[in-house]
């Protein structure tokens, strides 16, 4: 795919992903004393890999489309390596961890971004 009908690559669909993941690692945090609550993360790698746009299915137009679903991926439950006993299955240290990793890669995909952007103006400029 050549510069000019896709310049930024997968990094801008990266990005989205990377976002849309850190606000269900927020959710799950949020919810670490609620009771019976599942901790929920999604699949990034076959979601970026796959790249597909779809919609979530719904089995009622009553139903609300998140933003994950317009992005075609289904959130996954995460297995606790020690469950708790209201049913709760987010572990902090583990949430904490892949939130950490999450932004981490986050902030690289914003610096592959900008050196892009920075590539094309020089491009555009001639330099």
């Amino acid at each position: 795919m050549s510069l000019l009908q896709d310049p930024f690559g997968i990094h801008g669909r990266a990005l989205s992903l990377r976002d849309m993941r850190s606000t269900v690692l927020a959710a799950n945090i949020a919810n670490a004393d609620t009771p019976n609550y599942k901790a929920r993360d999604i699949d990034f790698k076959s979601l970026i890999q796959n790249g597909s746009k779809g919609q979530m299915q719904t089995s009622d137009f009553n139903h609300m489309q998140s933003a994950f679903g317009a992005e075609g991926g289904d959130l996954l439950y995460r297995v606790p390596s020690s469950p708790s006993l209201d049913g709760n299955t987010v572990e902090m240290d583990t949430e904490q961890n892949i939130y950490a990793d999450n932004a981490m890669r986050y902030q690289a995909t914003l610096t592959f971004l900008n050196s892009r952007i920075k590539g094309i103006k020089t491009a555009l400029r001639g330099e």
